[in-house]
């Protein structure tokens, strides 16, 4: 018993890790939250990172091997969910948390469909066309952090889903430059077209044609960001005090967008660890 405790706890160390290296908003965030909660929304990190670093970290050549990887990734998950345990070094903690909080398998499903996606669809003509994918990719991680954080009522679940929406979009406006080297358009062919700004992107300009573009595309977030705002009375304080400083972070990137003048090609929106911090300290304060 001894040994398995230790390993477990050994797990969600390195899912802890993986958070702090890849998610720094995350991470500073769950800061806020009760010690004992913390370790469970960094092993749902880990989780989600893995899976997207398997789809992201991909040479088109070598595409049957990371389909290969990532389903091999999922039935292990499956299989180890089903018999309540795991011997893999982030699966272990993934497993525990899932059955510690009665995590819904479907929530899950979406998230690796949506990763499966990714290997073959590279546009998306519109935006709810871009919402189906988001519902996986993005959605669903703000239903699976939900029972970590414990709301009082069924209507936490829709703002923790817009929450999921709005930082996906964040992503997605920041990393324009970022996902046209792996030959992917997030941004809808519809809100691109409208802007007459497809020749732009391609080249990487950073012209008035996708200054609005980008400009759109962060209204449309931060409207995500403003119905997320309704689930905050539905979490205890602590709770709440991490969902709001990851909140402010994230709209940050944002923000910085907006500060650059909206060019999102050349250099890469990124919020200060010293904003990071007086964040989380504000928050703490409020």
């Amino acid at each position: 018993m001894r040994q398995d405790n230790d390993s477990l706890a050994k797990s969600y160390e390195k899912c802890k890790e993986l958070n702090k290296r890849f998610g720094k908003s995350y991470y500073y965030s769950t800061y806020l939250l009760p010690k004992a909660s913390r370790k469970y929304i960094h092993s749902l990190y880990a989780f989600c990172r893995y899976a997207d670093d398997i789809v992201d970290d991909f040479d088109p050549s070598d595409l049957a091997s990371r389909r290969e990887r990532l389903k091999k990734f999922g039935d292990d998950f499956y299989r180890d969910l089903q018999v309540g345990r795991s011997s893999d070094v982030i699966l272990k903690a993934v497993v525990n948390t899932v059955k510690e909080f009665d995590i819904d398998k479907v929530l899950f499903d979406k998230f690796l469909f949506s990763m499966e996606m990714d290997f073959t669809k590279t546009r998306y003509e519109t935006y709810d066309d871009l919402l189906v994918y988001m519902e996986g990719s993005a959605a669903v991680i703000g239903e699976m952090t939900l029972p970590v954080l414990e709301p009082s009522s069924k209507y936490a679940r829709e703002p923790a889903r817009q929450l999921g929406f709005a930082f996906q979009l964040t992503n997605f406006i920041r990393d324009v430059e970022e996902d046209l080297k792996r030959g992917r358009i997030y941004l809808p062919l519809e809100d691109i077209e409208k802007f007459g700004a497809i020749d732009d992107i391609i080249r990487n300009n950073n012209s008035d044609k996708v200054k609005e573009l980008v400009a759109f595309e962060i209204t449309r977030a931060q409207e995500h960001y403003s119905e997320s705002l309704l689930g905050d009375v539905y979490l205890p304080p602590r709770s709440a005090a991490c969902v709001q400083a990851a909140r402010q972070l994230y709209s940050g990137i944002l923000e910085e967008v907006e500060k650059a003048d909206y060019k999102i090609f050349g250099k890469r929106a990124t919020v200060s660890m010293y904003k990071k911090l007086k964040t989380a300290a504000r928050t703490v304060l409020l």
